[in-house]
């Protein structure tokens, strides 16, 4: 596997984790499209679309404070084309992976969450 994509695997947990919330979004395009079933739940977005960056953040903010306690454990990293898997242990226990599409500047342009259970 590639030592960057590890390195971004590692680092994306990290951010997480440490709660840190202009650190957890500079892994992502301005022009980022994130699909997952929370941010149907946590937005009430049809679809659980969230487009841009500023999206974004209003989303990822709405979790870190749902969740203050969150942590994420790293599984694995399944390397792509352009892409990754990141498998981890969700903050509430479940199995989660989130297929991330890189553009051509290293930053995630594409996200699709996926939660066990």
């Amino acid at each position: 596997m590639s030592q960057r994509l590890e390195d971004f695997g590692q680092e994306w947990v990290a951010a997480w984790n440490a709660h840190d919330l202009e650190r957890i979004l500079s892994h992502y395009a301005e022009d980022i499209v994130l699909i997952s079933p929370l941010a149907e739940k946590r937005l009430g977005v049809p679809g659980g679309r969230v487009e841009g960056k500023s999206a974004l953040r209003v989303y990822f903010a709405r979790g870190l404070a749902a969740l203050p306690d969150l942590k994420f454990q790293l599984l694995r990293i399944v390397p792509g084309l352009g892409s990754l898997v990141l498998e981890y242990v969700a903050a509430d226990g479940r199995h989660a992976a989130e297929l991330m599409v890189f553009n051509d500047h290293g930053a995630v342009r594409e996200v699709r969450a996926h939660y066990a259970g």
